[in-house]
């Protein structure tokens, strides 16, 4: 089935629509505030940010929000779903507009990545919802791929479509902090409209199904490490999921060193003006956006052929051999082809990691398996990012760094084909969706 295809059979569900809507406003909105942040961070003309200080922005935004998800994932598991997605952009909302003020007052950047950090954490919760209550408006695995294949896919675009935005308005509202202060509003106005949206919802639709054995919320969180335990453990006997994970978190290690290496190429080698580079590494994001659309559009056709566990592989593969073909001369138009392969990449092997993670991890432990999920989707870029940091020169140019992404990649295919066994790579008869 092509994108469009799934696109409208998962559309029929007045539900799937509504929790589809969420998705595509905050995540645009998302794009916007990420655009902000990362001209804030790498690209301010005032600011000279060596690769140290690009890996120390990263943990900052990333790993506490990261540390925050074993508890997301053991409330999302007990608060309805629905509620999280009312009330989660609301807060962030009112967050934005608060590290708008900031910057606005050109206040310390400790305060500004304090209040980033918090829209993150409370994004974490945001996002854990949407992954966990899926399940709930689609039927039938078949499906569910369907769905995986639209929904993150069309969010991650409208990321991209959002971070477009954020760089008109960067062109409208100028580089200065007070720019960036309005950049900020226009992400916070935007997120607290996804509020609206999910409202429409009925409040027990997205689940968690009442379990009586479970104890309270405020107990949960006291126990929120043995909770997480149980979690890994869970996934842990299952062993499609548990390499589905680390497929996922072998490409963001490698996706880090790659983001790292190509924002400091273009902020020293390929350029020498803060403005110029920002405006040639929209480029790279702008090919990436590309190659996540296109992943939603052939990953439902190859796993129709092979088994998502048999596509995962095949896409770090390649992933890995373009990397190196593309990257190793050092030309630009060799990075923004490679923005499209890791772009095809990553989205191909996520789409495929969410469903097996949706199909084989039970209702219970949903909320905590994605939890587990997203600390590795954001540790692994962290610390893909403190490895780069040590290794790149000033200007960011190392065969080295990039020579490890790219064997990195198609190490993490043979050993996921190993993690799997021969099952991965059998063909299966599809399991058909709805005739239209």
């Amino acid at each position: 089935m092509s994108f469009v295809s799934d696109l409208r059979v998962v559309l029929r569900g007045r539900d799937f629509k509504r929790l589809f809507a969420t998705r595509l406003v905050s995540q645009f909105s998302d794009g916007v505030f990420q655009f902000a942040v990362a001209g804030y961070a790498f690209f301010t003309p005032e600011k000279q940010t060596s690769a140290t200080e690009a890996a120390i922005a990263f943990a900052v935004l990333l790993l506490p929000y990261s540390v925050l998800g074993p508890f997301a994932g053991v409330l999302i598991d007990r608060w309805s779903r629905r509620q999280i997605l009312v009330v989660a952009p609301i807060v962030r909302g009112g967050l934005l507009l608060l590290a708008a003020l900031m910057v606005a007052l050109n206040a310390p950047d400790l305060y500004f990545y304090g209040t980033a950090l918090l829209v993150l954490g409370v994004n974490r919760f945001f996002l854990s919802a949407l992954s966990a209550g899926l399940p709930h408006v689609v039927q039938g695995e078949r499906l569910l791929l369907a769905a995986n294949a639209v929904t993150p896919t069309s969010g991650t675009v409208a990321t991209f479509i959002g971070a477009g935005a954020g760089f008109l308005l960067r062109m409208l509202f100028g580089p200065s902090h007070g720019g960036t202060a309005l950049i900020l509003v226009v992400s916070g106005v935007m997120f607290g409209l996804s509020a609206l949206v999910a409202a429409t919802m009925a409040r027990p639709l997205l689940g968690p199904a009442y379990d009586e054995s479970l104890p309270q919320a405020r107990e949960a969180v006291r126990n929120v490490v043995t909770g997480l335990v149980d979690g890994v453990r869970h996934v842990l006997h299952r062993r499609s999921p548990a390499a589905a994970l680390g497929g996922m978190a072998a490409h963001r290690f490698m996706y880090g060193l790659f983001v790292v290496t190509t924002v400091m190429l273009y902020r020293y080698y390929f350029t020498h003006d803060a403005e110029a580079g920002l405006s040639e590494v929209t480029g790279v994001l702008a090919t990436s956006g590309a190659g996540f659309l296109v992943a939603a559009l052939i990953t439902p056709w190859a796993t129709e052929r092979f088994r998502p566990e048999g596509w995962i592989p095949i896409m770090l593969a390649t992933g890995g051999v373009l990397e190196l073909a593309l990257c190793l001369s050092f030309h630009q138009a060799g990075f923004l082809a490679a923005g499209f392969v890791l772009g095809v990449t990553g989205q191909s092997v996520k789409i495929c990691a969410d469903t097996i993670v949706q199909r084989d991890v039970g209702e219970v432990y949903l909320g905590r398996i994605f939890s587990v999920y997203d600390m590795l989707f954001n540790g692994m870029l962290v610390l893909a990012a403190a490895v780069a940091a040590f290794l790149l020169p000033a200007n960011g140019r190392s065969s080295l760094v990039l020579t490890i992404a790219g064997v990195g990649y198609i190490a993490a295919a043979g050993l996921f084909r190993l993690a799997v066994g021969g099952d991965g790579s059998r063909r299966r008869a599809p399991e058909q969706l709805p005739q239209q």
